[in-house]
């Protein structure tokens, strides 16, 4: 992005300081995704300016004001950007982000949110298994059926995947994951 350069230097700080303000907000994306959103912002600024002739200031003042603060106008906009590359890359960390960023989008992020927790625990069961054979595992009694860790093993119940325990854990993991990004992908088909 080519920055905009005023006459004068009052109106050229604040013009910085906001693009600097943009820059801290948009610095969780990919660097494509961000120089597109400041170019975006900075079109903006550009245009209104040259359309509106007179004090450099007011109208650099003026279309700031329409924009908003960065912090929250690029909140949706970076959020969007972050489920797409989620949806693209299949790395768990822009995962995480992505519904970090959307929890208050609605039900279905705190859903896939939990979702994804859930996700994380299942290695820790792959190693409390290692560590701790008899306690961890698919434990099925007559009105129970738990998957984890038991302490104090009831009378009545009894672990039924034994050595297969990891192995279905992996797989479940692998499953979750997939389940996780094309309910992500639904979802951003249904938003405009």
């Amino acid at each position: 992005m080519k920055a905009i350069e005023f006459k004068d230097p009052a109106s050229q700080r604040v013009y910085n300081n906001y693009i600097a303000r943009c820059k801290r907000v948009v610095k969780i994306l990919s660097e494509q995704d961000q120089e597109e959103c400041l170019m975006e912002i900075n079109s903006y600024i550009y245009e209104f300016i040259n359309d509106h002739h007179g004090d450099e200031m007011t109208g650099l003042l003026n279309i700031l004001d329409r924009l908003g603060d960065p912090e929250i106008t690029l909140k949706e906009v970076v959020a969007s950007k972050k489920i797409d590359q989620a949806i693209k890359t299949y790395n768990i960390k822009h995962l995480f982000q992505a519904l970090f960023l959307n929890l208050r989008n609605g039900v279905a992020y705190v859903l896939l949110a939990i979702m994804t927790v859930m996700l994380v625990t299942f290695p820790v069961l792959i190693v409390m298994k290692l560590i701790m054979p008899a306690k961890t595992g698919l434990w099925v009694g007559p009105y129970t059926f738990f998957f984890g860790i038991v302490h104090n093993n009831p009378a009545g119940i009894h672990e039924i995947a034994g050595n297969f325990f990891i192995p279905l854990v992996i797989i479940l993991s692998i499953l979750l994951y997939f389940l996780i990004i094309t309910i992500l992908k639904a979802i951003r088909k249904k938003k405009p």
